[in-house]
């Protein structure tokens, strides 16, 4: 998998401006985020997939697909689960066409009695640059 990534990170020829492309990339994920808190975690896990987009949850289960990612989150309960993050750091291929991301989160929400829970912990996505200009994660 690194060499996939070392590969796709050094193969393009085209010159982008990096620091633009990390801009628009932690911009991305703040909507992500403010998404999450606005409308809904499912809706923003959805929204910002790529149509082939995999998700690695609990006990190492890969959820395939922007619709499988939607109906995971929506099977949850989570009605009372807020989650922010931020990146740490941003990477960008050289074609800037690709960029990962990686960070701390946490996730809060209330167990049965009430009582609250906070999970922290780290993110890492990558980004995968669409037809139409826009970035949505292929892994999360």
């Amino acid at each position: 998998m690194l060499v996939c990534f070392v590969v796709l990170f050094s193969s393009c020829s085209q010159s982008i401006d990096k620091s633009a492309v990390k801009h628009e990339i932690f911009q991305r994920e703040k909507a992500f985020e403010k998404m999450a808190l606005e409308l809904g975690i499912a809706q923003a896990f959805y929204f910002f997939a790529d149509t082939n987009a995999v998700i690695l949850r609990e006990n190492d289960s890969l959820i395939k697909g922007n619709e499988n990612i939607r109906n995971y989150y929506e099977s949850k309960n989570l009605s009372n689960a807020t989650v922010n993050w931020s990146p740490d750091f941003i990477e960008v291929s050289d074609c800037g066409t690709l960029a990962y991301t990686y960070g701390k989160y946490i996730w809060k929400t209330r167990n049965e009695s009430g009582e609250a829970i906070e999970i922290k912990g780290v993110f890492h996505t990558v980004w995968k640059k669409q037809k139409d200009g826009s970035w949505k994660y292929v892994w999360d």
